[in-house]
Formats: structure tokens, sequence, C-alpha cells
């Protein structure tokens, strides 16, 4: 069996005019893994295109989440005028945008402004970790807000970004449609955040976690091989048995049904074993120019890994920002102390290399007209410095940035006060930035998912976000 969970970063505390797509309680049905394969496939077949601006335009995601909460001032919306209690220790830079300044430790990302729209006021209104997260990585708000350290429980079982993507899109090539990596998030003591899994969908939409390094000299994904107890020769005979029977449904004059039996099992087959992944993950076939150019460390590489899998077919990645063993703060962005000393020494300058590497190679392989690319936290920070010369927790107005297919570039959407604390302007919530990512990819945010008891659900309840479509 494939198993992927392991342990995660710590933290500090009306009926779609689209396909309707029956995900949930198939297993009650008698489906398995092909019926399932095979539903989704036929469902996708039956999808209408809506011809609104940037409907459709992504093929994959990449959705670059940066556990803790990446700080609104020392990123997209610097506040230059501000008293020094707020503005903080740094200053902001030109972009290539004419009036689009960042802040000054992002003077790589700075080059590619014009490839992006940026969010600048984004509210939860939710200042816990756990609970803003759950928000964040699903379009749906935790009940109640501000909750640090919950898990996974009724009502919070709404299905993440991923596992979405795997309820409307089928596996291919022996690789699944949504993959989490290089690790999942959780709070101190390994409380694992709700809103990563596929919830009230069923365990079978779980988005795969891949638990790696991939900037260790011997990476290898172990979890895609076969089990030690399962040998090559043991899985082949599998295989073969697979066969027998599927001529024996042939000579049964049920042909047609056996040839989709047959194809779907065959698929089944490939994904366990794992034979594309493992090409998608031979990371070191990649030039040192380019790796270096990613960075040599756990999230620059996982990043360029993210670019190899969208190539390779997988509809969404999501990398997750996981901790940095030598460092305080745990190594997050969740910077209650030391933030401007975590911020220039480490935080700021990997995430500023990576980021404009995956922006840059993306555009030279001509991937970021089809690729979606999501700049995300689960919230800001606070517009004063706390007495620890730190930012604490602030769901109430921070930035995010999109980029790549389907998004306008070079634009900036939405105001903050002066101080960077609530929004004047072009306040979007979690949903609509949910049913923006899935217009990109060519679902409304109407189209209807169905729970395990088969009760329906539409895939967002926010609006899209148009201004920033192109």
């Amino acid at each position: 069996m494939l198993n992927f969970v392991d342990s995660a970063a710590a933290l500090c505390d009306g009926r779609s005019r689209r396909s309707v797509l029956r995900v949930g309680g198939l297993q009650a049905l008698g489906l398995s893994l092909p019926g399932l394969l095979a539903a989704k496939q036929a469902a996708a077949a039956t999808e209408q295109r809506d011809q609104s601006p940037g409907f459709g335009s992504a093929k994959s995601v990449i959705l670059v989440w940066l556990t803790g909460g990446p700080p609104q001032h020392e990123t997209w919306d610097p506040k230059p005028q501000a008293p020094a209690e707020i503005r903080g220790e740094f200053g902001s830079i030109e972009s290539v945008v004419p009036g689009l300044r960042v802040g000054e430790l992002m003077p790589s990302l700075a080059l590619h402004t014009d490839k992006l729209s940026v969010l600048r006021a984004v509210v939860t209104q939710d200042q816990a970790h756990s609970s803003s997260g759950y928000q964040m990585l699903t379009g749906v708000p935790h009940q109640p807000l501000s909750q640090e350290n919950v898990v996974s429980k009724a009502p919070n079982l709404s299905p993440s970004h991923g596992a979405i993507m795997r309820a409307l899109r089928a596996d291919r090539d022996g690789l699944p449609s949504a993959i989490t990596l290089p690790r999942h998030i959780a709070n101190d003591g390994e409380i694992l955040w709700p809103g990563q899994t596929a919830g009230v969908l069923g365990r079978q939409f779980d988005p795969w976690l891949i638990t790696c390094d991939p900037s260790l000299p011997d990476f290898q994904v172990p979890d895609l091989s076969l089990p030690s107890e399962v040998s090559g020769a043991r899985f082949s005979s599998r295989r073969q048995l697979l066969a027998t029977l599927d001529a024996t449904q042939r000579q049964a004059d049920l042909a047609a049904v056996a040839g989709r039996f047959s194809h779907h099992a065959w698929q089944a087959f490939d994904l366990l074993a794992g034979r594309a992944a493992r090409r998608a993950f031979e990371i070191s076939e990649e030039p040192d120019v380019l790796r270096e150019q990613y960075g040599r460390n756990r999230f620059g590489q996982s990043l360029l890994l993210a670019r190899r899998l969208v190539q390779a077919g997988v509809a969404l990645v999501q990398v997750n920002w996981t901790k940095i063993e030598e460092v305080k703060n745990n190594g997050s962005w969740d910077t209650h102390n030391n933030h401007f000393s975590d911020l220039k020494g480490f935080l700021m300058p990997r995430m500023d290399k990576a980021c404009s590497a995956l922006l840059q190679d993306l555009q030279q392989r001509g991937l970021l007209d089809e690729t979606l690319v999501v700049w995300i936290g689960e919230f800001g920070h606070t517009p004063r410095i706390n007495a620890n010369a730190g930012r604490d927790h602030w769901g109430n107005c921070f930035s995010i940035a999109l980029g790549g297919a389907g998004i306008r570039r070079g634009f900036v959407l939405g105001e903050s006060d002066p101080q960077g604390a609530f929004p004047v302007s072009g306040a979007v919530s979690a949903a609509d930035i949910t049913a923006t990512i899935f217009h990109c990819l060519g679902y409304a945010p109407e189209t209807l998912l169905y729970d395990q008891s088969g009760r329906p659900f539409p895939l967002s309840r926010g609006e899209v976000i148009r201004e920033i479509l192109a």
C-alpha cells in the first residue's frame, strides 16, 4: 500500500450548467479505483467551455504555501511613509512595473512583477494558524474562527484544493492529479492542520503527500517503490492474474465492458507501480546551473520538483514551506520574535530566489501561459511591531500574488490603509481565491461535488476575482 503520511513543520500555536460530478459515495456503489478513474474521465468529457476571461487557461497549478504567514509589510505591501513601529527596519524598492513597489528583500521577484497580479486586501478575519490556514486551504471559514491547534473533524471537513482537483480530474500516466510536498503542515506537537485532506469527499481523493527532501545528494522517493514485502515477481504475477481475468471476461461476450475495465485497471496498476512517477522525480536530470538558480535547499528544490511534476501532467502541486532545523522560530514565517533578522537571514533570500527562478523557468519553457502560480499563506502579520522585535498573527488584511495562466500581468488589486491593517478597497476572501483558481482550471464555482452521503455542495461559494483575469 502506498503510504505518504509523515510529521510536519511546527508552529506556535442551483445546479451547475457544467457537468455534475458525482465524486462522492462511489465506494458505496462498489466502484473500485479503476471505476473511479473511469467515472471521473467520463465526467470530464461532458464539460462545456465558459468563454469568460481566464476560464480554462491553466492546465496546472503550483501552489506555493509559506507556512507561518508571509508579512505584507516586507513583501507586497510595504509602507515606507508609516512610522518606524509600523514600517519596520526595511525599505521598499521599485519593481519592473511602474508604480509597484515591493519590499527591499525581494530584489529578484521585483524583476518578475510583470508576470503577476498582487492582491493587497485579502481577508480571513481569523488570527490562528490552524483555522485561518483551513480557510485559505479550502476556501471555507473554520467554525469557529481563530481556533489554534484544531484538527480535522466535523463540521470542518471541507476538501483541500488538491482534493477537489483529484475529484475533478482523473489520475493519469501513473501520477495523481494532485500532489503535496515535501511535508504536511502542523502546529507544535505535530498537530496536523485541518484542510489538507479530502474531508467529506472521502479518503480516495486525498492528494498524494510526498514526504521528501529533493535537495539531498541521494534524493529518491522510496514511497513510490514497491513495498519491500512485494517482490517484482509477485507484482508481475498480480498483473498476469488481472490479464487472465480480463481475457475470461472477453470470452464471456463482455468485450465492451472488459475493454473499459482493462484500460482503467491497468492505469491503477501503473499508479501503484509508480513508473511514470519515478521518472518525474528524477530531479538529478536537471542541470546544476538551474538547480543553483532555485537554491540548493529543501524549498528551492521542491519548487523545481513541482515544475517537473506539472510537466509530467500533475494538475495541482502544493509546495509547503517546511521548518529549518538549524534556525530560530522553527524556520517558519511565524516570526513573533527576531522578525527582521530571520527575514533578512534566510526567509526572504530563500523565498525570493526560488520563486523568481520558478517564474523564469516556467516562462523560458513556454509553460507559464498554461501554469497558474499562487504565492500564498494562512494570513499576514500585525502592522505594529511587538516588544520582541516581531510581528504577530493578522488575518484582517494581507497580501498574496498570482501569476501565469489566465492572470492579468503587472496588476495590483486592492488597497490597505496607511498602516497595512485593514482594507480600503478591493477586499477578497479565501472563497474568492478558490473560485478564481478553479475558474482558471476550467471549473465554475457552482460546479457540484458530492460528499460520501451523496449530498451536493458547490466547489466554491466565492466569487471569481474577474479584475485580475486576462
